[in-house]
């Protein structure tokens, strides 16, 4: 039995499973006030985590709970802290409210960069109400079935020379370090990927988990929290308009619900 719970920000399907499936940033849209103040390559979206409702497809036929935002990540990253604060000291990388894309070209026209002010209503308006959803069903699903998995699921292109050199692993999964999740789960989905042939994969690497992983998952609570990177090489074409390809998903998808299973499994053996 699923119920679904749809705001003018977030969608929220529920399922039966002790498993929710949070996409911080799938949302393609830009309200038009904000909107009005961006450049126009804004409008592309070009950072969004591309088709990833459909590549998870599986999740919701096998129960999980399913969180998504309406708005691009442009408006206000979900996967930020509130304060804005770098995850990754030292290294670059874009805040809660983003100014620039992944390439660094500007957000936003000369004159009309976000304010303090903004940026707190934006956090008010956006930020809060996905991440109210988020504490709750967390809370829900931890209180019927005692322990629950976090699954943090993005994606982004295989080349950002921003951010890293030379070409990303095809899975990258993130666990704090170890510290969001049950001891060794970030190497056990990286062996499942090896033993699955054809990807690379990596654990805690570039990537060790976003705002969303190292605040909620606290494994000691019952809350084992881990994020995946996909490279997007591996299910989609990369460059604008960002198609999906049926040939290449058909063969990751069952690798990944592989993983989320294995993942699931090994939360409920904690």
């Amino acid at each position: 039995m699923t119920a679904s719970t749809t705001s003018p920000v977030f969608s929220l399907q529920r399922g039966s499973l002790p498993l929710l499936i949070s996409i911080p940033h799938l949302g393609t849209q830009i309200p038009a006030d904000i909107a009005a103040t961006m450049t126009p390559v804004a409008q592309r979206t070009d950072d969004c985590d591309w088709h990833l409702d459909r590549l998870y497809g599986f999740a919701k036929r096998m129960g999980a709970s399913i969180l998504a935002p309406v708005n691009a990540r442009y408006v206000i990253d979900l996967n930020r802290p509130p304060d804005g604060a770098n995850l990754y000291p030292g290294q670059d990388t874009t805040g809660l409210l983003p100014i620039d894309t992944f390439d660094k070209e500007p957000l936003y026209r000369d004159g009309y960069l976000p304010d303090e002010a903004e940026i707190a209503r934006r956090r008010d308006a956006y930020w809060k109400p996905y991440h109210d959803a988020l504490v709750n069903e967390l809370a829900a699903l931890k209180a019927q079935h005692g322990k629950v998995l976090l699954w943090e699921a993005h994606s982004i292109r295989s080349h950002v020379p921003r951010f890293f050199e030379g070409r990303l692993p095809d899975f990258n999964f993130g666990t704090s370090n170890g510290a969001s999740a049950a001891a060794g789960l970030g190497e056990a989905l990286t062996a499942v990927v090896e033993r699955h042939g054809g990807y690379s994969a990596v654990a805690n690497g570039r990537f060790k988990g976003g705002y969303i992983t190292r605040e909620y998952g606290k494994p000691a609570q019952g809350v084992h929290a881990v994020q995946l990177e996909l490279s997007q090489i591996t299910y989609m074409e990369e460059q604008h308009p960002y198609a999906y390809d049926e040939t290449l998903a058909a063969k990751v998808e069952p690798l990944l619900e592989a993983l989320v299973t294995t993942a699931l499994e090994r939360v409920r053996a904690a």
